[in-house]
């Protein structure tokens, strides 16, 4: 390959790419350039298309939002619950079939556990995104390993 393995890739863009539970946008990285890019998912622009394909594997579509590893995050969290009315309500919200807006709102009055929710959840990502970089020999953004 003649791809640089040490490129700079902004991890919060990783982030939030990785967190995106919209299935409209495809999100792409750029091995040449670590930059991070969203495209729609119905973009007509059929000339761009082929130049993504004819790059080879200059640009990998970044994975889509994990919703079985969402479900497994909020399962966990709400077992680290101690307060009896909260783990009742959001197992209540987890129940439903869109938990994840109601979650924050609920969270919104309790903000150790919000805290402690987005911690986990940054932590699942980050490792979901270790893995992803190594799977693609890309070892971007050192620094916060």
């Amino acid at each position: 390959m003649g791809f640089m393995r040490d490129v700079e890739i902004v991890w919060d863009d990783l982030l939030e790419a990785f967190d995106n539970p919209d299935e409209g946008i495809m999100y792409f990285l750029d091995r040449e350039t670590g930059e991070i890019f969203a495209v729609p998912a119905d973009y007509e622009d059929e000339e761009f298309w082929r130049d993504l394909e004819a790059s080879g594997e200059r640009f990998i579509q970044i994975p889509a939002f994990d919703y079985d590893q969402e479900r497994l995050l909020l399962h966990e969290f709400i077992r680290g619950v101690e307060n009896e009315a909260l783990k009742r309500m959001l197992e209540r919200a987890f129940e439903g079939k869109k938990p994840f807006g109601k979650l924050d709102e609920i969270l919104s009055f309790y903000p150790e556990e919000f805290d402690r929710f987005m911690a986990m959840k940054e932590e699942i990502i980050s490792e979901r995104i270790r893995r992803w970089l190594e799977e693609h020999d890309l070892f971007g953004a050192e620094e916060e390993f």
